[in-house]
């Protein structure tokens, strides 16, 4: 971003004018689907690992972003025409600058008519609006759509959905399983990024595929040396192919992700992904006796990730962990919870004190998420 303008490969347009861009949209609520100057797309990324990015493709970039993300609705077998309109409820942020908005104003159209709902609106609205527009496609992040579907299994929320996508959150299995009670299909987790457009989604057999055609993925430990298939790295390198206004060649992400070694017997001629783990923020440094330990999600995931936690949210405090829990009908022995998550705790070699509390909604963020880990500044 200090380079921003050097990296550009064109004289027609600059951050500053970029920059007025978002600003206008965040002021006056605007369409992000319109395009700057009737030929720049722009978006920004929330800055969760600091300075936010702000990125711009011209109209052919951006055909290829929007070919991305309707691949994944293709691989689940959906399809759409002036006969058969693909009706998509987005359930993610409604921040104009956020590349979801971007997308889903410039798909917005009698082949695709769009509902857009905010993710940190209440349930009961969010299942109103719903049950009226009746989606074919149902997007959203896990942490909302678990609860959708929690709606569907009690009769409160009454849709049909061909396909369902889950992006932008961990996806665990409890939730997925849930998903697909609720909806007679399986979720399609689908891994994407700002900087990139899609990534990853899922073939008929369930396997993850990356969009090689259009990204080169490398994952790579601290030192950025390559690691072997099958272990995820401490963060990913990607390299966008279509990517010409603003190239990006082995941009970092701080994701953790490792590549299948096995290939898919699907017919796909794309790699897959052996597993996303989630963002390098998300492991945690705590006390460890005499020295710190690296405490990974994985630790919370094991104990959490239940039929009987609907969410959970882990916050590191100067006197430990705090665990916030959402919990279904039937309630929750927390003190049997918190015992679990110190042994936990302590066969990962943590020692820290932590609490657990019931609460009703996890907090969100300004885009509408529901972090798993929120780290002590």
């Amino acid at each position: 971003m200090a380079q921003f303008d050097a990296v550009l490969t064109t004289r027609d347009i600059n951050l500053a004018v970029i920059e007025q861009r978002l600003h206008d949209l965040t002021a006056s609520d605007g369409d992000p689907g319109q395009p700057l100057e009737r030929r720049w797309w722009v978006a920004a990324t929330a800055g969760t690992t600091g300075r936010r990015g702000v990125f711009v493709w011209d109209r052919a970039e951006w055909a290829t972003v929007l070919v991305s993300y309707a691949r994944a609705t293709q691989w689940a077998g959906v399809r759409a025409g002036l006969l058969t309109p693909l009706r998509m409820a987005v359930v993610s942020s409604r921040v104009p600058t956020h590349q979801s908005a971007v997308v889903g104003a410039s798909l917005r159209s009698r082949t695709v008519p769009t509902l857009r709902l905010d993710a940190r609106a209440p349930i009961a609205e969010m299942v109103t609006a719903l049950n009226e527009f009746q989606p074919r496609v149902l997007v959203g992040y896990p942490s909302v759509l678990r609860p959708l579907a929690g709606a569907q299994l009690v009769g409160s929320l009454r849709i049909a959905p061909e396909a369902v996508m889950s992006a932008s959150e961990v996806l665990s299995p409890v939730a997925a399983l849930e998903m697909e009670r609720a909806w007679s299909c399986a979720p399609n987790d689908v891994y994407a990024a700002t900087e990139t457009a899609g990534i990853s989604s899922q073939c008929r057999l369930g396997r993850r595929h990356v969009y090689e055609d259009l990204v080169i993925v490398e994952p790579v430990d601290g030192d950025g040396a390559p690691v072997s298939d099958g272990t995820p790295g401490d963060r990913l390198l990607v390299t966008v192919l279509f990517a010409r206004t603003l190239p990006l060649i082995r941009y970092e992400l701080s994701d953790r992700v490792a590549l299948d070694p096995d290939p898919c017997p699907c017919g796909l001629p794309f790699r897959t992904l052996a597993l996303v783990e989630g963002r390098r923020e998300d492991v945690l440094t705590v006390q460890g006796g005499t020295s710190r330990v690296l405490l990974h999600p994985n630790v919370f995931h094991a104990v959490l990730d239940t039929p009987e936690v609907v969410q959970w949210q882990v916050e590191q405090r100067d006197g430990g962990l705090h665990v916030r829990l959402v919990a279904a009908s039937g309630g929750l022995d927390l003190i049997a919870l918190r015992s679990q998550l110190a042994t936990a705790l302590a066969s990962a070699g943590a020692r820290v004190e932590i609490g657990v509390e019931l609460v009703a909604r996890i907090p969100r963020t300004a885009l509408g998420k529901s972090p798993l880990i929120r780290r002590q500044d």
